[in-house]
Formats: C-alpha cells, structure tokens, sequence
C-alpha cells in the first residue's frame, strides 16, 4: 500500500507539492517554514513493500526483554556489528533491547560525528526499531535528502528519495514526550501511525516549534550541537536537498 506523496511548501509559493494547497504570502517565510513544519507529517511516503506490518504502541517487540548476557532473539541483528547488511524486512523486530541497557547512537557523516542518546525509556518501539536497523547497517552508506535552515535535516531512507522505508510500520509514542529543542532527534511520518525509517534532527528555532507529532526519541549530546549548527549552515533556505550533501557513513550503536 503506497501513501499518496505530499510534500512542504517553499517560502515565497501559494502551493504545497501534491495534493495539499495552501495561500501563503509571498513575503512570509516564517510562515512558509510554518507550513512546512506542518506538512512534514505528509512528506514521508512509505515504500510499496511496507504493507500492513505494523506494531501496536505499547506491546514492544514480541517476546520478553532479553536480560544481559542471554542471546537476542531471533530477527534481532548481532550487537557487535557482525550482522550482514539488510536494507528490506517483512516484520517489526521482536524485543532486541536488554533489560536496564541505555543505547546511544553514533552517527559518522561526512560532515562529522555526532552522538544521540535513546531515549528507550519514552519511545520503546522507536528505539527498538532504529537500534535493529542500525545493527543491520540500514542506515550506511545514506544521504539525508531533505534539509531547511534553522528547521530540520531528514535522514533514513536508503532510497535517498523520501519514499523509502523499511517494509514494517509501527505505531507513534508521542504520549507526554518532552518539547522538541536543539538537536532533537525524531520520527518523520505520513500520518498517525505509519513511522518507519526516516527520522530529522532539528537544526534550529523553526523546528522547535514542531506540533508534537512526531516520536521523540533521541537527543545529541550537547558536546555534539556544533555539528548540529554544522549540519545546518549546508542546509537548504528553501524545502529541498541540503546545499552541501549530507551523506551518513555509519551508524554504531553502544550499548551500555
């Protein structure tokens, strides 16, 4: 089942790309970027192969939650990176986060390295899907294809056109998430319920002032917001590609 593509509006354009229109001010940026922040809900299509997998909010992975030192189960990738890459699935993963581990993601760009730390505690489901597709390199060797200064930088999509996606759906975990700042790292989706792969760092004030739906589910570590700021200057004034690309080299989950 294939999401109909609605894209965000540019600055200084009365239209949204696909079927969405909006009448903006040809002077009023902001509120282009505030159109934008709205339609980023609807700028996710998901691939023809995701089907109806899905996993309800709440239930986790099937299975119980390894303890440390058990062997993950079956479906979860090697957590010493051994795992071979793998870039399509049929399921949600079951449950591949140990019992008390905290996770952290590190992220090799060729603009630089960043930490995120996983907030598993508040977004389960989310981050038991990114840690699995990360041991699976999913995310190796993929640009982030859409970027707007002091807004967002998107990433996730091994198709580089933001229409890809994992072949798995699963639900939102936006219940009493924390405000979005700086360095927030969340799910990009098409709409209630259908995040899978792509996720955006929020780069700048614009993207603070996301509504809350989308899934929180990391944070960069503040050492890292320079990379952040980074990541922004190459980024796009406009909805579109960043003006430098942003190419993920690797991403290494530690698991502590």
């Amino acid at each position: 089942m294939q999401h109909v593509l609605r894209g965000a509006a540019k600055p200084g354009r009365g239209r949204v790309h696909g079927m969405l229109r909006h009448r903006l001010h040809p002077r009023s940026t902001r509120l282009a970027r505030t159109v934008a922040a709205l339609a980023i809900a609807l700028a996710v299509s998901a691939a023809c192969g995701d089907g109806d997998a899905s996993q309800t909010a709440g239930t986790g992975g099937s299975g119980s939650t390894p303890a440390t030192g058990d062997a993950l189960p079956e479906g979860c990738a090697a957590a010493d990176g051994s795992a071979p890459t793998v870039t399509q699935f049929t399921d949600y993963p079951p449950n591949c986060l140990r019992d008390g581990a905290t996770y952290q993601a590190v992220i090799v760009t060729n603009q630089g390295t960043f930490h995120v730390d996983l907030l598993a505690g508040a977004a389960p489901l989310t981050v038991n899907s990114f840690v699995n597709l990360a041991r699976y390199h999913y995310f190796d060797g993929t640009t982030c294809h859409r970027a707007i200064q002091n807004f967002v930088v998107q990433c996730g999509d091994p198709t580089g056109t933001g229409r890809g996606g994992p072949g798995y759906r699963f639900a939102d975990e936006t219940d009493g998430q924390a405000a979005y700042r700086l360095g927030s790292v969340a799910m990009a989706n098409s709409g209630a319920d259908t995040n899978g792969s792509q996720f955006f760092i929020i780069t700048g004030d614009d993207g603070a002032l996301l509504p809350p739906n989308y899934t929180l589910f990391g944070q960069v570590a503040d050492d890292d917001l320079g990379l952040v700021a980074q990541l922004n200057l190459v980024a796009n004034p406009n909805d579109g590609p960043p003006l430098q690309p942003i190419d993920i080299e690797s991403v290494t989950i530690q698991e502590r």
